[in-house]
């Protein structure tokens, strides 16, 4: 599901044209994304990437 959710936000596909080897359909990808935006989880997820990546001196400033 995630997997299939960052390829629709990082390609630039439409959802409708989600590939269907990520094993899940359009309108169960789209109601997760919308439930997980609506949770706040998008932000959550960049700041926990980011908190790690700062763990490990990997973060440019």
């Amino acid at each position: 599901m995630f997997t299939a959710i960052v390829y629709v936000l990082t390609s630039g596909c439409a959802w409708r044209h989600l590939p269907g080897e990520f094993g899940v359909s359009v309108p169960t990808a789209h109601r997760r994304f919308t439930a997980w935006t609506k949770a706040g989880l998008w932000p959550r997820l960049h700041h926990a990437v980011l908190d790690e990546l700062g763990a490990r001196g990997q973060v440019l400033k």
